[in-house]
């Protein structure tokens, strides 16, 4: 069958830069599948997108659907006169034109008739009309008087099949072949056939409509400037995706700033540049800050000096407001905001930032007490945490909690060990974030997620379905990051217990059991990111340990068991166990090593006692694994030559407490009959 290139650009108003991967990705997502729905086969899709754009081409594209035969199943032969003819009405045929096929021994009419394909030349315009509306869009717009909306303004529509254009109007905009270059320009590209649209865009008007391709032009582009300065560039993958959704030629330049204002904390200045310029920031060998910076115009301009003036003129305020901030919020101690933060709002029903931060003292003393850390340093790293939400920096920069909290403890004459812990408390803030570096900044990081977990969930406001809006699935994963990583010992419930103790009385006391089930949800979301069999951490939450790091050791010792050629064998004597205890009364079983009477289960008998005794306290779980291998043979050995349900109530009493002691041993690390498949 023949196929087409086929092209479709969408020209709009500048795209807000943080959306714009998004609003690519989703357009060529439903196109996509319209075309899958339709039944139109395609071979490669490919999206571009830039400031001003939207565009997607296909390669191979179907000519029109295949005729396909369409069947009707109705009524069965034996239903009234009434629902046959209704039927049969309903396809526009005679009773008499209806087949009639058995179906599951019965009866039925059936209609079918033949529906040749549609071309995709006339299914097209249905087709982005469905694809643009179905673009998730939280805040669309309307302009001149027209009642269409989108997230910008649309001015220009290209959809081309091969040479021809596809008619269509789409948003009031008739289709063409004609798209626009940069808008300074305002320069008119025309095209003559759907695939040459990258090559025209970046020839004609070196514009790189490939996203990935711009953004690693703009990478390259930074590197060298970087080098040209004998500085290191520091590049934010987040903030180069920005720049590259702003700039549709870009040329990267840098600049300079006044060096006095190194004297402010480097990471002021960093968030200045970054989220008011769009800058990147340079480092010497040493990864110190430098006063220069890397920008990316959307010009090729013959005057480069002008540009560069320009954007130096604008930096230099806002690094100066910085400064004021600086001297002004050091002029004002921690301990002296306090009082401030009981008029700031918390959350409603879990009260003021003040009665926040006073929770978390305790609970980073608690945990500080349980973890053997120094308790007096995470009180008070505690206590001033949240102190630097009323300076003026965080008020600017809100992405500085914490760090600009840091610098102020040391301004104050606290700790460095005080201020290291303030600076480190949200960590991690994300996947793959770094943890707290230090004992108090464990303490307090812990302590902090804690009373937001517990306080949340016990008003009522815990994740539902795929809702949560106060993140709290990161922030139950960001604890048990730093519970495993860090490896500290805490006994997860009885921590869930402290902090719902320490909230006010609209707080559900009696949800402790929803947020450990909670946190044992994400731990099992951690464990399945780091492909360990769903099986593995079943078996080890059946015997519900109360230590996520206790958790931890079993779930490596388990994983390892699993490697071993004779763990199947285990695995399906527990089940057998398991299966065979299941209606037995604990209390009535009695092990009475003098009437065992087969040599097997005496084996078995000595090889326990043995073991129980050797494992009795341990909590070495991959040696007490390898340990309990070597009861394979005997408790092979004893099922093949024993039965368990003897007629004689003392032996079976016997042989049940036997092999309730083996399951116990396994017990003692995690139930692996789950293991079982």
């Amino acid at each position: 069958m023949k196929t087409h290139d086929f092209l479709l650009e969408l020209g709009t108003e500048e795209l807000p830069p943080k959306l714009l991967l998004k609003l690519s990705n989703s357009l060529k997502d439903n196109f996509e599948q319209e075309l899958n729905k339709l039944n139109l086969n395609f071979n490669n899709t490919k999206a571009f997108a830039t400031p001003r754009r939207l565009a997607i081409s296909i390669s191979e594209l179907q000519s029109k659907q295949q005729d396909q035969v369409i069947e009707k199943k109705g009524p069965s032969t034996q239903s009234p006169e009434m629902a046959i003819n209704g039927f049969a009405k309903s396809c526009g045929v005679s009773v008499d034109e209806l087949e009639k096929k058995e179906l599951a021994g019965k009866e039925y009419f059936f209609y079918s008739k033949e529906e040749a394909g549609q071309s995709v030349k006339d299914l097209l315009p249905s087709i982005i009309e469905k694809s643009i509306k179905d673009i998730p869009i939280t805040r669309s717009m309307k302009w001149g008087d027209s009642d269409y909306s989108f997230v910008r303004p649309v001015h220009w529509l290209v959809v081309m099949l091969d040479k021809d254009v596809v008619n269509a109007n789409i948003m009031g905009l008739k289709s063409g072949r004609e798209s626009k270059g940069l808008r300074f320009q305002d320069s008119i590209l025309k095209f003559t056939h759907a695939n040459e649209y990258e090559n025209l865009m970046s020839q004609k008007a070196q514009i790189l409509v490939d996203f990935n391709k711009r953004k690693e032009l703009i990478r390259d582009q930074i590197l060298s400037v970087a080098k040209t300065n004998n500085a290191e560039v520091v590049i934010d993958e987040s903030l180069l995706d920005e720049v590259c959704a702003l700039v549709e030629y870009p040329r990267a330049f840098s600049g300079s700033f006044d060096k006095k204002f190194l004297d402010i904390p480097q990471e002021a200045i960093i968030s200045a540049m970054k989220s008011h310029q769009k800058y990147f920031h340079l480092v010497d060998s040493k990864e110190k800050l430098l006063p220069l910076f890397i920008s990316v115009a959307n010009i090729e301009s013959s005057n480069i000096q002008a540009i560069i003036d320009g954007n130096e003129r604008v930096i230099h305020p806002r690094l100066a407001d910085s400064e004021f901030f600086w001297n002004q919020d050091k002029a004002i101690k921690l301990e002296e905001r306090l009082t401030g933060l009981d008029s700031v709002m918390f959350m409603k029903s879990l009260g003021s930032m003040g009665q926040k931060a006073k929770r978390i003292e305790k609970l980073s003393s608690n945990i500080s007490d349980l973890a053997g850390f120094d308790k007096e340093i995470a009180q008070r790293a505690g206590l001033l945490s949240k102190t630097d939400l009323l300076s003026e920096m965080v008020g600017e920069f809100a992405d500085l909690q914490g760090i600009m909290g840091g610098y102020y403890a040391l301004n104050d004459g606290e700790s460095k060990e005080v201020s290291v812990a303030i600076r480190e408390h949200y960590q991690p803030r994300f996947a793959g974030d770094s943890l707290p570096s230090t004992d108090a900044g464990i303490a307090v990081s812990l302590a902090d997620k804690m009373d937001t977990l517990t306080g949340i969930y016990g008003i009522g406001q815990g994740p539902t379905g795929s809702k949560d809006p106060y993140a709290l699935r990161r922030t139950a994963l960001g604890m048990l990051r730093i519970l495993l990583e860090a490896k500290i010992e805490l006994n997860l419930k009885s921590l869930i217990d402290f902090s719902l103790s320490l909230h006010l009385k609209e707080v559900d006391r009696k949800c402790a059991g929803d947020i450990y089930n909670f946190m044992m949800d994400r731990l099992k979301a951690y464990y399945r990111d780091a492909n360990i069999d769903t099986n593995i951490y079943e078996a080890v939450l059946a015997v519900s340990p109360d230590s996520p790091l206790d958790f931890h050791y079993r779930i490596d010792a388990l994983n390892e068991f699993t490697r071993s050629a004779d763990s199947k064998s285990l695995i399906e004597a527990n089940k057998r166990i398991a299966n065979i205890l299941k209606d037995s009364d604990e209390k009535l079983e009695e092990l009475n090593s003098n009437i065992l009477l087969e040599d097997s289960e005496k084996i078995l008998y000595k090889a326990t006692e043995s073991l129980t005794k050797e494992l009795s306290g341990s909590k070495n779980y991959k040696e007490i694994m390898k340990s309990l291998l070597n009861l394979k043979d005997s408790i092979d050995s004893f099922f093949d030559n024993v039965m368990v349900n003897a007629e004689d109530d003392k032996v079976r009493s016997s042989r049940l407490a036997l092999i309730r002691r083996v399951r116990h041993l396994f017990l003692s690390v995690a139930d692996i009959s789950h293991l079982s498949s």
